[in-house]
């Protein structure tokens, strides 16, 4: 298995398991029978968890891109320094991304989004190169 691949494998397991405290926020908050119902609760939750709430439907529409990309890479045989670097960099600029806007850092979670957009970017030009 490529570097790549294993990048896109962990990075998959980590936005796998990006719900969980802020589900556990809401049984923590409501009770575990109010916190599997259909009403919007969003508001009286904690403000971290609703910001990783929304960190993690962030790493999940980043996810979908950098899959692709991956998995064309991987499709073409491509798999360079350039591209192994670019697989690690998103990694760790996505974890980041997560614990920075959970915890409300405004700049840094803005630079940590930057970074792994442009690791992206950079895994498309070297699929278009």
């Amino acid at each position: 298995m490529s570097i790549e691949l294993k990048y896109l494998t962990w990075i998959s397991v980590a936005t796998a398991f990006m719900w969980v405290p802020y589900i556990l926020n809401a049984f923590i908050k409501f009770g575990l029978v109010k916190s599997m119902g259909h009403e919007n609760r969003d508001a009286a939750m904690s403000v971290w968890a609703i910001r990783m709430k929304k960190a993690h439907a962030n790493a999940i529409e980043n996810l979908v891109i950098f899959a692709v990309l991956i998995l064309v890479l991987n499709g073409l045989g491509i798999s360079t320094e350039k591209t192994q670097c670019a697989a690690a960099v998103y990694f760790w600029a996505r974890i980041a991304h997560f614990f920075l806007y959970a915890f409300g850092v405004p700049w840094l979670r803005t630079i940590s989004f930057v970074v792994g957009w442009a690791a992206t970017l950079s895994l498309a030009c070297q699929i278009l190169h």
